[in-house]
């Protein structure tokens, strides 16, 4: 199982990025996935979630601003990342469970992608 994900950099406050996550190995439509994020000297936090049936969860803090989604035609999840403040600065991970459960309630996931960072300058 492999995940890659892309999308990461530097951006503004108030800036945009793009967050893609592409599966291999697994079948997809059948996995929960979620987008985790880790900043320095920080616990890893989960932001958002998506099950195998499209529904969502959203941190507290991205709610409105973040959008999780998927294709599963593509075996590829995203992450839209609108209005993006400092503190969203950390590096991002997907990650596939096939219990959605078990990712929104912080337990972790069966397989982890690697890291991407994103900086957002003030």
């Amino acid at each position: 199982v492999q995940l890659q994900a892309f999308g990461g950099g530097l951006v503004q406050a108030g800036g945009s990025l793009r967050h893609s996550c592409a599966a291999s190995g697994l079948t997809f439509g059948s996995y929960a996935m979620g987008w985790y994020r880790q900043a320095p000297g920080k616990e890893r936090e989960l932001v958002a979630a998506i099950s195998s049936g499209g529904s969502t969860y959203y941190a507290d803090s991205v709610k409105g601003r973040f959008t999780i989604s998927r294709d599963n035609a593509k075996n590829t999840l995203y992450l839209q990342m609108n209005s993006l403040k400092p503190e969203d600065t950390a590096v991002y991970y997907c990650a596939a469970d096939l219990a959605f459960g078990r990712i929104i309630s912080g337990q972790g996931a069966d397989y982890w992608g690697q890291g991407t960072l994103v900086t957002v300058s003030s």
